[in-house]
């Protein structure tokens, strides 16, 4: 029995932290918590009175929201190398672009898909600005970079490209050239490929029998 159980839903953000888990080699276990149906698990809003997934266990530790179980993950198991070392500088980069897709991203992604406009003189309110100013400022980072943060992947791979692939397959993030050769480099990565392959087979088996 693993230290490390997984609350999940194949259709969710969990899918992050799938990716995450696989990427550190960790056994863990799996806890699937269908939508709709959590409200009413006690259980499961003991661990998380939010009632939403994704949520991660680690013995008596409980960690809720994608970035900061990936973080948590990345600094729990040292030796998947997922973060540069504590107390150096790359922490620097790669606090700030891991916490940019937590927050600039995900709002101004949000915001596009609610389809609500921040009017120009508003735009100081929000932490974003605008997606264009989001996107831009990315693209532009990523033009001359392999990787986000550092000269090899992290967890701040992750949890951006985690984010410019769905944006992209939902239309709420352009289909930049820039965009689409980096998430395509993380997809390749052999974590990656079983996490997808184990969610979307999940995903399968939850869909109603005809």
């Amino acid at each position: 029995m693993s230290d490390l159980v997984f609350y999940t839903n194949p259709m969710s953000r969990g899918r992050i932290v799938r990716w995450m888990l696989e990427e550190t080699g960790q056994p863990y276990e799996t806890e699937i918590i269908a939508f709709g149906a959590h409200r009413e698990n006690a259980d499961f809003l003991a661990i998380n009175p939010m009632g939403k997934v994704p949520v991660l266990t680690h013995a008596d530790a409980i960690v809720t929201e994608a970035p900061a179980i990936c973080a948590y993950l990345a600094d729990a198991f040292p030796e998947a190398g997922l973060a540069p070392d504590p107390g150096s500088r790359e922490r620097a980069a790669y606090y700030r672009w891991l916490f940019f897709a937590a927050g600039p991203i995900e709002q101004a992604v949000t915001t596009k898909a609610l389809g609500v406009t921040v009017p120009d003189d508003k735009r100081g309110m929000v932490g974003f600005g605008s997606l264009d100013l989001v996107l831009d400022t990315l693209e532009n980072h990523l033009k001359s970079r392999d990787y986000i943060a550092t000269d090899r992947f992290t967890a701040a791979d992750l949890y951006v490209g985690a984010h410019i692939g769905w944006g992209m397959m939902f239309g709420t993030i352009d289909k930049r050239p820039v965009f689409e050769s980096y998430f395509g480099r993380l997809c390749e990565r052999p974590a990656a490929i079983r996490a997808q392959e184990i969610d979307d087979r999940l995903a399968a088996e939850m869909q109603p029998k005809s």
